[in-house]
């Protein structure tokens, strides 16, 4: 809307506002927004919900040391997802339709978050939805998403060709056959793209959710992925530096930059009551909407093989939920003392201000590697 008012409806009278036109700017805008809105906007929020008694529950075979948690304010995601969305709003060309579904899956994922932790909340225990149903609500949002990624791409707007980490030539479509020799089997034929979109942002909201288990680890990771994706969005959308770095241009992505930059801003205002000990937890309203926004961007920009390495320490999480119920299933033996591996470490004698540090190290790391990868190809 700002974008709106000041560049398109005031450049002619005021000439700098001629420099809202830089994504880079509005970007940097957004950032301090999102910051500055989470952490004027945190302190009622937490209050509201200290008034109503929206406390975490902790499950009792966890580390000893959290059940002194119990009580602690949750569903602070809402602030995160204010504090992106605002912004967003405020500083990004609206006319921009990867921007809407940016937002779209935001809010979504946010909208089944609550919902889970609302449950919680009313039956006063540590589980809400059942697995059922919080991954069918996660397919139908992402399906959605890629029901409007298929629609942009019969207008040129978008490929579903993937872009493959180390491989300049080997771009493989995820629509089989032709639709120009075989019109009629148009659904069919994008049946495995919308398979591979729910896989990359159902899993990347569930990752950041199982990430979500000490004060600020998850968003502390989200500051960094975000951050990555931040330069991954600027650089698909800039002609000079697509073309050098040899990736899929595309134009109309740039725009993300401000959302990508809202995310960073926002999540960093968050950590401010989030850190140890942690004032409010984000609960699933905040991790599956920060996972299913991180999922998206990098759908959108053609980097799902590269958000494993964007994302490391989320994946990590997740194979060790995975592996653990899976040898416990077949051998009936753990692998770890806990899953997530987080509490491994814990129980392990770690403190939590050390397993959350060190877990931000690894993340920056595999942030880093990932932008690495974009020259080596």
């Amino acid at each position: 809307m700002l974008y709106w008012l000041l560049f398109l409806k005031l450049q002619h009278y005021v000439a700098p506002f001629r420099i809202f036109r830089y994504v880079t700017f509005r970007t940097a805008f957004a950032s301090l927004t999102a910051l500055f809105t989470a952490l004027i906007v945190g302190p009622l929020v937490i209050g509201r919900l200290r008034d109503f008694q929206i406390g975490q529950y902790i499950r009792e075979e966890g580390p000893k040391a959290h059940q002194k948690k119990a009580g602690t304010p949750t569903m602070g995601g809402l602030l995160i997802v204010i504090a992106i969305v605002v912004p967003t709003l405020l500083w990004a060309d609206l006319s921009n339709r990867f921007v809407w579904i940016a937002v779209f899956s935001t809010v979504a994922f946010a909208a089944i978050g609550f919902t889970d932790d609302y449950t919680k909340v009313t039956h006063r225990r540590n589980l809400g939805l059942t697995s059922r149903a919080k991954f069918g609500l996660q397919i139908a949002a992402s399906i959605i998403v890629a029901s409007m990624l298929i629609a942009m791409q019969t207008y040129g707007m978008y490929s579903t060709k993937l872009i493959v980490p180390f491989f300049k030539q080997f771009h493989p479509d995820l629509v089989i056959g032709s639709l120009e020799r075989h019109p009629h089997l148009w659904p069919l034929a994008f049946l495995p793209f919308m398979a591979f979109v729910a896989l990359v942002i159902v899993g990347s909201s569930n990752a950041v959710n199982l990430t979500d288990g000490l004060d600020g680890l998850a968003i502390g990771c989200t500051v960094i992925a975000a951050g990555a994706l931040t330069v991954l969005t600027y650089v698909s959308g800039h002609a000079t530096f697509a073309t050098y770095l040899e990736l899929q241009r595309m134009p109309q992505v740039a725009e993300l930059t401000i959302f990508c930059g809202a995310m960073v801003g926002a999540s960093i205002g968050f950590l401010w009551y989030n850190a140890h000990p942690a004032d409010v937890f984000m609960g699933d309203v905040g991790s599956l909407a920060l996972g299913g926004a991180i999922g998206t961007v990098a759908v959108i920009i053609k980097q799902e093989l590269l958000l494993p390495f964007i994302g490391g320490i989320f994946v990590i999480e997740a194979l060790s939920v995975i592996l653990q119920v899976g040898s416990y299933k077949l051998r009936k033996k753990r692998i770890f003392k806990m899953a997530p591996i987080h509490h491994h470490f814990e129980l392990l004698g770690w403190s939590e201000s050390k397993v959350i540090v060190r877990f931000w190290i690894a993340s920056l790391i595999f942030a880093l590697f990932a932008l690495t990868t974009l020259k080596l190809r």
